[in-house]
């Protein structure tokens, strides 16, 4: 049996204070994931995406940021998967992004919203073609038969786009924008005392204020 208790890792890369940050958390954030992708990190933005349902059960999955701005992060998706669903009904999500190799974590909080259809649409045209067809091909969340059915469905996308023009964004998917109340920068530190450095603001477009938190 795995000694799961025994395994313990020390954190020694690097320490933080709200100077290094400065006063915006998402210029913070977009600078530590291109530090992540500098060092080598296998996904770097990729993060942790948390959605309740109307019962209020959370559920939670790996996604990969696609933007970062002055009014959030944003990703794409299936708008008809459980995700999307949640995300429409309810209006709120939380975020968790983690690098191992720098040994940083950030999370965030706040009101969800789709992105506009044009922003949409460009996205969706930068994708690899593969990517473009695909995304016709997958009930994303819904029961299928076996991989013999999705492997139908994907050659049957492909035959339907065979002359090799557009690949159009289906009406079913697009991109959300998550637009964080409270953010939460962390920093590994020897002997489990981590610095963690919080920005909170009471609404869209108003001050961050910042604390330092107890690890």
């Amino acid at each position: 049996m795995s000694d799961l208790a025994g395994m313990r890792k020390g954190y020694t890369v690097g320490a933080l204070d709200a100077e290094a940050l400065g006063g915006d958390p998402l210029v913070a954030l977009e600078r530590w994931i291109v530090e992540a992708a500098e060092a080598g990190a296998l996904e770097p933005n990729a993060f942790a995406l948390a959605s309740v349902s109307e019962a209020g059960a959370p559920s939670l999955r790996f996604v990969l940021c696609k933007g970062v701005d002055g009014s959030g992060i944003s990703f794409y998706t299936n708008l008809e998967s459980r995700k999307g669903r949640e995300l429409d009904g309810q209006g709120v999500a939380a975020a968790t992004f983690w690098w191992d190799v720098l040994e940083r974590q950030v999370r965030l909080e706040g009101s969800v919203a789709r992105v506009p259809d044009a922003e949409a649409d460009a996205y969706f045209a930068s994708r690899p073609r593969g990517s473009r067809v695909g995304a016709w091909a997958s009930p994303q969340s819904r029961v299928i038969e076996g991989r013999e059915e999705l492997e139908r469905r994907a050659v049957e996308a492909e035959a339907r786009f065979a002359d090799g023009g557009e690949v159009p964004r289906p009406p079913f998917w697009g991109g959300y924008r998550i637009t964080p109340v409270r953010m939460e920068f962390w920093q590994g530190r020897e002997s489990r005392l981590h610095d963690r450095i919080a920005f909170e603001r009471e609404a869209d477009g108003a001050p961050w204020r910042t604390v330092r938190l107890a690890p």
